[in-house]
Parts: structure tokens; C-alpha cells; sequence
């Protein structure tokens, strides 16, 4: 170990890619940044380049490495966080990707999807993994690339092809094609993983027609990855913690204690409630892998919505009616109220507690007097109230309601939104010091494993300040905007019932 330890954590996210060097005091030193094109060759269709992946990953690094004044040498460990579930096949000889990657909000599965829980796979499914067949993961996306790319199949059979959720292909990228691996939070997600016997399963290998030869090891969050290629970044460094990017955001939140619970408001939103060594079972939402450390388990139960910051970039870019994100909490609160106005982000489809891959956006309440500030609200206001929907359904499924929700993530540092969130949630909701909790957690799995930081608690114990929203709004106007919200939500999924959607 060096004197001064330093830790560099990459996050690649879904639309953005940044690194980020700290120290030991977990205080984040540096970083650099590069935004992600994104690619929609058809509706409902999402797709990344994954060597544009690896050039920002790269870039970034040692961008962060630059600005930090270090040489590579420096630095104790590396930690990689990155977007979950979006799915990825290369050779094996060349580390060349079969097709692009299939982005986690893509939905060109729904119709296998459909087809397995008709046969009567989804129990099973259910059982094994905790999640739902959805085309959100990445089991279909896999089998969708095999039956699609000539030769894909035959090839992936004979061992000569890799698959990789993002973490992996970074990993296989710095370690020179040596490590083909995964974290267990990241196998949790991809509909093949067994979360009580911590196992790739082959009767879900047999059920989504997936090859045992292309999968990863599975390892620990925190533990040995590997080295990088010294060339890369000029000195090797150890690669010591892996994790999906909400499980990261959940370490990075410190929520080490059954019941404590974050919400991270990127594109989308996600909510995990830390549920101990119990993986609680759940009729609404996910249970899914917190981390695994010294191999000892711990679960977390989970509501993902598909869109939240996504919304605010539509109104700017789609739109026009923003400049920038920012943007956004004047023009809410320049508006008396919500004018009746409410948006259902459904933009590709609707994720917890509901699960309608069909839904399609929706914007109802219009009036002749409606403006772009009224629009701008019902986006902001729309992810309080999926978020009070998840919240809800989480408590239905027996967990105790958090007295208190630790959020991150971009859309975090709007106090117009997270005043409101904690009057919809009737809630305090707190807001760390640092919002980029994600990168963080990837750098407390990679520094503990290193000897940074002799274990959880002691991780960023003096930097975790927050600011406390606490609710202000009276019960009546709370219960006649909720009522609002639920019809906005009935009209977006015709014909079903919204009994599971009311209130605490």
C-alpha cells in the first residue's frame, strides 16, 4: 500500500461515463467525464457502441488521474460500477462485440417475454432470481443476440464467444482479455443467476436457450478482480470492487443496516431497501443481490423506474421548453400549483410495482392557460409519485416503511423536487454531501478490499452529511394530488384495475 492511499472508480453509466480518484478519507479528489451517445435504431429500441464505452472509460481515467496530479502508481485499487443489465457479446480471441450492446431500457424482448410467462415460467423465474420475466434484463437480451447474429449460437456453444453485462467488458478490457468475470450483484440481474445458491442455474440456462460457456465467473463485490494492463493507464493497479450501479449507490449510501433504504434519481429511479441475509420475497418488486463480501450474502428488495431524469432530458431535448436540467426547479415553482396537470413517463413502458412493458407516455389535465412550466412540474412531480408508488407496494409485501430516504443521482440536487418528494412520501428525505453516491460505493468496495478502510462502517463515516427535507404539506392536499396522480396512471394502463396503487 502506498502512504497516501488513493482509490480510482470508474461509473459507467447509461448516459454518461466518469472516473473519479479518492482519498482516504473518501473525499473525491478528481474526476472526468464524458457523455454517451445513445442509439435508437427503431422505437422501443436502445443501444450502446461498446467501443465507445471503452474509449470513454479510458479517457476518463486518466483524465481524473491528470487533474488529481497522480501517477497510476499512486493509486491502492480500482472499483467499477456500471449500468446494469445492458448486455453485451465479443469474441473471445479478438474482445470484438458481436453487435452493439442492448441497453437495460430496451424492450425488443417483450414478446419472448410474453411467450415464457404464457408457458408458465414466471414462478420459477420468480423463485430463483427474484425477478420478473421482463424485457428489463438480461437473459432474453442474450438469447435474442444468439438467435439474431449468424453464427452467434454455434459459436457461443463451442466456447468462442463471451457475454458480459458492462462491469465484465471493462474488466476483460484492463486485465488484456485475462479475467472473464462478474460481481454477484450484476449476475443477480440477468434472469440466470440462482440468488440463494449463488449459482449460475441450468434450468434457466435450459429455459432461455443460454450456453453455460458464455457466462462469467462470479465473484465477490469486494475482492481480487485482477490487475490492468500497466500500458493502459501506466502503472498496473489492482481492480478490487465490483458492483451494479444501484447496489454501488446503496454501499455508497452507507445503508448497512436492514431497513435503511436509498433512492438514486439518474434516468431512471431506484429504490432498494436493505433486507439482511433474508431475501425477502415480494409480489411487486425485486429481490435482488445488495453485495456479497467475504461471501457472505446480503439481499435488498428493490422498485426501478425506467424514467425520471429521463423525462427532464426529453422536455429539453425533445421539447426545447429547457435549456438545461437545472432549469427545472425555477420553472416549477413559478407555477401556483400543478394546474391539473400530470405526465406518466411510461415513455418505455411502466417498470415497479406495475410491470406494463406496453405503456406508453401519457400527458392528461391540458387546459387552453397550460404552460411549459405546468409540463416541467408534472415531470418532476411524476417521480415523487412513481416513487411513493414503490414505496407503497414494498410495504404491501411486508417491509417496515423507512422513516427516512436517502436519495443521489442528478436529479438530487433539485430542492424543488426533493421537498416535494418528502410531502408525497410523507417522509424526511435526505440528501447526502456528496450526490454521487454510485462512484462512491464503487470506491468503498475496491478500498476495503484493498485495506483502505478496515470495514463497512468505518467507509466515509465523516463525509456522510446531509440536508433534510421534512414534509410540509397538509393530508388533504397530499390525498387529492395522489387521487390525481392514480387517474393519470389508470388512464395510461386501460382496462386493469388500480387497486395495489393507493395510498399508505
Amino acid at each position: 500500500m502506498t502512504t497516501t492511499p488513493y482509490v480510482l472508480a470508474i461509473d459507467q453509466g447509461t448516459t454518461s461515463t466518469r472516473a473519479v480518484v479518492f482519498d482516504r478519507e473518501a473525499r473525491a479528489l478528481a474526476t472526468g467525464r464524458r457523455e454517451l451517445p445513445q442509439h435508437y435504431p427503431a422505437a422501443g429500441l436502445v443501444e450502446h457502441d461498446a467501443e465507445d464505452i471503452w474509449r470513454d472509460t479510458l479517457a476518463t481515467a486518466r483524465e481524473a488521474l491528470e487533474h488529481a496530479g497522480l501517477d497510476a502508481r499512486a493509486v491502492t485499487a480500482l472499483g467499477i460500477t456500471n449500468q446494469r443489465e445492458t448486455t453485451l457479446i465479443w469474441e473471445r480471441d479478438t474482445g470484438t462485440p458481436i453487435h452493439r450492446a442492448i441497453v437495460w431500457q430496451d424492450r425488443r424482448t417483450a414478446e419472448q417475454c410474453a411467450a415464457l410467462k404464457a408457458a408458465g415460467a414466471a414462478a420459477m423465474v420468480r423463485e430463483r432470481t427474484g425477478l420478473l420475466l421482463d424485457p428489463y434484463f438480461s437473459g432474453t437480451k442474450i438469447a435474442w443476440l444468439l438467435d439474431n447474429i449468424p453464427g452467434a449460437r454455434e459459436r457461443a456453444a463451442r466456447g468462442e464467444l463471451a457475454f458480459g453485462t458492462i462491469d465484465t467488458f471493462l474488466l476483460w478490457r484492463f486485465t488484456a482479455g485475462r479475467v472473464h468475470a462478474t460481481d454477484a450483484t450484476n449476475a443477480s440481474r440477468t434472469l440466470l443467476f440462482n440468488i440463494h445458491t449463488q449459482d449460475w442455474d441450468d434450468e434457466l440456462l435450459r429455459l432461455l436457450r443460454v450456453p453455460r460457456a458464455l457466462l462469467p465467473a462470479v465473484r465477490d463485490s469486494s475482492g481480487n478482480f485482477g490487475v490492468t494492463e500497466a500500458t493502459l493507464l501506466g502503472a498496473q493497479i489492482p481492480i478490487t470492487g465490483m458492483a451494479g450501479d444501484q447496489q454501488a449507490a446503496l454501499i455508497g449510501q452507507r445503508c448497512f443496516k436492514p431497513g435503511m433504504a436509498k433512492s438514486t434519481y439518474g434516468t431512471g429511479c431506484f429504490l432498494l431497501l436493505n433486507t439482511g441475509a433474508a431475501a425477502v420475497r415480494s409480489s411487486h418488486m425485486l429481490t435482488t443481490v445488495a453485495y456479497r463480501i467475504g461471501g457472505r450474502t446480503t439481499y435488498a428488495m428493490e422498485g426501478s423506474i425506467f424514467v425520471a431524469g429521463a423525462a427532464i432530458k426529453w422536455l429539453r431535448d425533445a421539447l426545447h421548453i429547457i435549456r438545461d436540467a437545472a432549469e427545472s426547479a425555477a420553472l416549477a415553482a413559478s407555477v401556483p400549483d400543478d394546474h391539473g396537470v400530470y405526465l406518466v413517463p411510461a415513455f418505455v413502458g411502466l417498470g415497479a410495482p406495475h410491470w406494463e412493458p406496453g405503456a406508453r407516455g401519457l400527458i392528461c389535465g391540458l387546459t387552453l392557460d397550460s404552460g411549459g412550466a405546468h409540463l416541467v412540474r408534472a415531470a418532476l412531480e411524476s417521480v415523487a409519485y412513481q416513487t411513493l408508488d414503490l414505496t407503497v407496494a414494498m410495504a404491501r409485501d411486508g417491509a417496515h416503511p423507512a422513516s427516512a430516504i436517502r436519495v443521489d443521482g442528478g436529479m438530487a440536487a433539485n430542492d424543488w423536487f426533493c421537498q416535494f418528494l418528502a410531502d408525497v412520501l410523507d417522509a424526511s428525505v435526505e440528501r447526502a454531501a456528496g450526490l454521487e453516491a454510485t462512484v462512491s460505493g464503487a470506491a468503498y468496495l475496491a478500498g476495503l478490499a484493498a485495506g483502505v478502510w478496515p470495514d463497512l462502517p468505518a467507509i466515509g463515516a465523516g463525509v456522510h452529511s446531509a440536508t433534510v427535507f421534512t414534509p410540509r404539506m397538509n393530508a388533504a392536499r397530499r390525498a387529492a394530488l395522489i387521487t390525481g396522480w392514480h387517474d393519470a396512471l389508470q388512464r395510461t394502463l386501460p382496462g386493469r384495475l388500480m387497486a395495489d396503487a393507493t395510498t399508505k
